[in-house]
C-alpha cells in the first residue's frame, strides 16, 4: 500500500502554530476526503480537535486544488488523478497530555491533534518528517518520541515512520531543550524526558521507575520477562500545578507539579512523590491493560464519535488498584503507606452520594458526558470508575485469595 507522507514543523512558536502537510500519492478517484479525530484514545470525551485548524489549502500537480469543508472535522478535495497535498496550520495552546502545545520553550503534540487522516487509507504506512523551528534560538532543540526512526538521528529531527494511522497517533512527540535520562528494565531501554523547570534527582527517578517497570513486566510477561515494546518513553511535563497522564503503546505522556519530584537530599518517599510514582505506575500498567487487553468496542476506534463500553471500570479501575499495589510490592512504600492510600480511596467513594445513583457500568458508559464533564453536582450524581473500580479490584483480589486458600489471586486473572 502506498505510504501517506506527513511533515510537521513548529512554524511560529510565538503564535503557537504548527504547520503540517499531508500528501496522498493515490487519492480517491471520487475526491479524497480527510478527517481529524474528535477525541484521543484513553481520554473519553469529545474534544473537537479540528477547531484548532486555523488555515488549510490543497494543491495537486503544483496547482491549487479546491478543498471544501463538509463537516465539523471533514474536508473533501476536488477529483484529481495526481497526488494531493494539504498544508494547514494548527493552533497549539493546550498544556495537557491530551492535545498539543507550542511556545518558545518547547513543543508537544499527539497525532490526533495534528495529523489529518485520509479516509480509506487507515491501514496505509505513514512517513513522517519532524522538522525543527527556524532561528538560532532553537538550534539546541531535540526530539523525544517512541515513533520508529527512519533515518532521523537519536533524539533528532528528521524522518520517522509508522505502520498505520493507528500507530502514528499512538506516539506523542516532545521537542525542546528537555533533560533526559535512561535506564534498563528487564533488558529493555526506558527513557525519561523532563520538560520544564525542576530540580529533580534524575538518578533516583530512574532507579525507582526501574523497580516499577520490572515488577509489572514480570507480572504480565512471566515467561519472556520482556516488555512488548523494545523501548519505552516517559514524557514528563513539569509545571507549577498539574497532574495527569495518558497511556500509549510504547510511551506515556505525564504532567506533574515540580513539588511531586524528589530532590537530591531527600531519602524518604513523600506524599507528593508517592503521587507521581503512582501516576507513572498507572500509565505503565496500561501498556498491557487497555493497550493490549481492551474491550471489543476499542478494537477499532471510531475517532469521529463516542465509542461506548460499560467496562472502563475494569480497564481504569483495576489499573488504579494495581498502581498503588505496585509501589508497595516493589518496595518503594511500606505497608502502612499503602493502607493509607486504600483508606483514602474508601473515604472518597463513601463521601459522595453519587455511589447510590450510578453503577460502575453506568459510570463507564456515561464517561463521555459525565465523568469527563464534571460540574458542581458531580459528587451527588456520579461515581468514579477509577476509585470505586480500584476498590472492586481489591475486593475481587481478596475474594480469589480467600476462596482458593491463597493459591490464586487477581494476578492470575490479569
Amino acid at each position: 500500500m502506498t505510504p501517506i507522507r506527513y511533515s510537521i514543523q513548529p512554524k511560529h512558536p510565538v503564535a503557537h502554530l504548527f504547520e503540517v502537510t499531508v500528501t496522498v500519492r493515490d487519492p480517491d478517484p471520487g475526491g479524497q476526503r480527510f478527517m481529524l479525530p474528535a477525541w484521543i484514545p484513553g481520554s473519553y470525551m469529545i474534544r473537537e480537535f479540528a477547531r484548532n485548524i486555523v488555515a488549510l489549502r490543497a494543491t495537486s500537480a503544483g496547482q491549487p486544488l479546491a478543498c471544501e469543508k463538509i463537516g465539523k472535522a471533514t474536508w473533501r478535495c476536488e477529483k484529481t488523478p495526481a497526488p494531493v497535498t494539504l498544508v494547514y496550520e494548527v493552533y497549539a495552546w493546550d498544556l495537557s497530555v491530551r492535545s498539543a502545545h507550542l511556545d518558545q520553550t518547547h513543543g508537544f503534540f499527539n497525532g490526533t491533534s495534528v495529523f489529518l487522516l485520509p479516509e480509506g487509507k487507515e491501514a496505509a504506512p505513514c512517513e513522517v518528517e519532524i522538522r525543527p523551528p527556524h532561528g538560532d534560538t532553537f538550534t539546541d532543540w531535540r526530539v523525544a518520541t517512541a515513533l520508529p526512526r527512519d533515518g532521523a538521528p537519536a533524539f533528532g529531527f528528521g524522518n520517522y515512520t509508522a505502520a498505520s494511522y493507528d500507530e502514528l497517533i499512538d506516539h506523542p512527540v516532545e521537542m525542546g531543550t528537555f533533560l533526559q535520562a535512561s535506564f534498563e528494565a528487564c533488558g529493555a531501554r526506558h527513557h525519561i524526558v523532563m520538560t520544564g523547570r525542576h530540580r529533580a534527582d534524575m538518578g533516583r527517578l530512574c532507579a525507582d521507575l526501574k523497580r516499577i517497570c520490572e515488577h509489572q513486566i514480570r507480572l504480565f510477561e512471566p515467561e519472556t520477562q520482556a516488555p512488548p515494546a523494545g523501548e519505552y518513553w516517559f514524557l514528563v511535563m513539569v509545571v507549577g500545578e498539574g497532574h495527569g497522564g495518558l497511556e500509549h503503546r510504547a510511551s506515556a505522556a505525564l504532567i506533574c507539579a515540580r513539588d511531586e519530584l524528589p530532590l537530591a537530599h531527600e531519602k524518604k518517599v513523600s506524599e507528593d512523590y508517592r503521587r507521581f510514582l503512582g501516576l507513572a505506575a498507572h500509565e505503565y500498567f496500561h501498556t498491557w491493560n487497555v493497550k493490549r487487553i481492551k474491550p471489543e468496542a476499542f478494537m477499532r476506534y471510531d475517532l469521529a464519535q463516542e465509542n461506548y463500553t460499560r467496562q472502563l471500570w475494569a480497564f481504569e479501575g483495576l489499573t488504579s488498584y494495581y498502581d498503588d499495589l505496585t509501589l508497595v510490592r516493589s518496595g518503594l512504600i511500606d505497608e502502612l503507606s499503602y493502607l493509607e492510600l486504600v483508606a483514602d480511596h474508601i473515604g472518597r467513594v463513601m463521601a459522595a452520594s453519587g455511589r447510590h445513583k450510578q453503577s460502575l457500568a453506568e459510570s463507564s458508559f456515561d464517561a463521555w458526558i459525565k465523568y469527563y464533564r464534571q460540574d458542581e453536582n458531580a459528587p451527588n450524581a456520579i461515581v468514579s470508575y477509577y476509585l470505586k473500580g480500584a476498590l472492586v479490584g481489591l475486593a475481587l483480589d481478596l475474594t480469589i485469595r480467600r476462596d482458593s486458600e491463597g493459591k490464586f489471586s487477581l494476578d492470575d486473572v490479569m
